[in-house]
């Protein structure tokens, strides 16, 4: 009887097939929960787009530069404001652990566990992560509701606005004092 190991990339010489979800033997990836918060992402924006096509929303023939700067901008505060921000702590506690205080009131989470929570974790401690999601929830509300999402957005943009005014500020301050 021949043996045919398994190396430690993951690779079986008897068929070429990978033996484990990763990318290598030590390698913690959660790819299978990954690959759920894909499919919950997907569904999301199919149902979203099924039920607004059946109730005959009309998307808009195009959108104007300020409304996707608007957009971006909000989609920007609400991804740090999500991720980063201590109010917004009891969100991501149960997928996540503080690793350290950020700038200003930003506290910096890392995830924590396996699997699908470990998957959840990586996203709403990550604001380029947590921004894709923002960005689709900002999006499907720009096609049923444009005057009460540009509302919002320019809410948060001001917000964005305010932040970098308080940094420019201090930084002012400090420059001064020493």
């Amino acid at each position: 009887m021949t043996t045919n190991p398994v190396h430690e990339d993951g690779h079986d010489d008897r068929d070429g097939h990978e033996t484990h979800q990763g990318y290598g033997a030590a390698d913690a990836t959660p790819l299978v929960g990954y690959a759920v918060l894909a499919g919950v992402f997907t569904a999301g924006i199919g149902t979203f787009t099924a039920v607004a096509r059946r109730r005959g929303v009309r998307l808009p023939d195009r959108v104007p530069p300020w409304d996707v700067a608007l957009l971006g901008t909000a989609t920007y505060k609400m991804s740090r404001v999500l991720t980063r921000a201590k109010i917004t702590s009891f969100v991501r506690a149960p997928f996540t652990r503080r690793a350290a205080q950020g700038e200003a009131a930003e506290v910096m989470d890392e995830p924590r566990g396996s699997g699908v929570q470990r998957a959840v974790g990586d996203l709403v401690a990550c604001p380029f992560c947590t921004a894709a999601w923002v960005m689709g929830a900002l999006v499907c509300g720009y096609a049923v509701a444009p005057r009460a999402t540009r509302l919002a957005s320019a809410g948060l943009g001001a917000l964005t606005v305010s932040d970098f005014l308080h940094y420019a500020w201090t930084w002012t301050q400090q420059s001064t004092e020493g």
